[in-house]
């Protein structure tokens, strides 16, 4: 059994994914700590690969996308070591196949990057993608597959956990959907204003970008990220929610570096 590992590192939790050709068997989400070792990441990997019937040896190639830099010494460490493969990291010199037009093209975290080229290979162009992640970010590519940029805000946790720090009498609460815009307490007023906040976000922000990029044909609008599921029902603007395309992205990118 030959398989192909990839992993997206983010600020809260990193995705873990196998792909067996071009089929992802199977994916585990674990929280990102920066205290952990390469051995700890390898005992706790091997112990979900277990579960499975994977073994590290069944992995032949690794390819790793990441917006914490001080974690991946850790990881590319973990897989010389216990997979015995130099993991293939998303960067500078890495083929996406994107034709960038950032002032700054290395300035596009390479998680947007993996989206971007995920939902090029699944969905084509011109596309919107909205990742609800720690940050929530939106980018638009044109019909030309062009990546021409997009915008970043504070996530959900990060606004109500903002929320809870700056403003003393307001409690920690839990993200969920409220019954009702009109909270008749504390929490539930909290919420509303975190979830129906974040929608209407969300469609203004489509909103711009279509109005601005004019495109000449509707661009497919694509979430991912945690929260995607529990936003998208709500709101008429998203076609798609792809809890994996940044897993896609990353296979297509190996793919092309192989």
């Amino acid at each position: 059994m030959s398989l192909i590992l990839v992993m997206d590192v983010g600020n809260s939790t990193i995705v873990i994914g196998v792909y067996q050709d071009d089929e992802c068997i199977r994916s585990w989400r674990i929280a990102t700590d920066r205290q952990k070792t390469s051995d700890e990441y390898a005992v706790l990997i091997q112990s979900m690969f277990a579960g499975e019937k994977i073994a590290f040896s069944n992995i032949k190639g690794i390819i790793i996308s990441s917006v914490v830099p001080p974690i991946m010494h850790t990881l590319e460490q973990m897989c010389r070591m216990y997979l015995g493969q130099k993991a293939l990291v998303i960067g500078p010199g890495v083929k996406t196949g994107l034709n960038i037009l950032y002032e700054n093209p290395r300035e596009v975290g390479s998680d947007r990057i993996a989206n971007a080229v995920g939902a090029l290979t699944h969905y084509g162009s011109p596309v919107i993608i909205v990742d609800f992640g720690t940050a929530t970010t939106y980018c638009y590519i044109n019909e030309k597959e062009q990546y021409v940029g997009g915008a970043i805000a504070p996530g959900m946790a990060v606004a109500t956990e903002a929320l809870y720090l700056k403003a003393s009498k307001l409690p920690k609460i839990e993200l969920a959907k409220p019954k009702q815009v009109l909270g008749k307490n504390t929490i539930h007023a909290m919420q509303a204003g975190t979830f129906y906040g974040y929608i209407g976000q969300v469609e203004g922000i489509i909103s711009r970008i279509q109005k601005e990029a004019k495109p000449s044909k509707k661009p497919i609008v694509v979430a991912t990220g945690g929260l995607a599921s529990l936003l998208a029902p709500e709101t008429q603007v998203i076609d798609v929610v792809d809890p994996f395309l940044t897993l896609k992205g990353l296979k297509a990118i190996y793919e092309k570096n192989t």
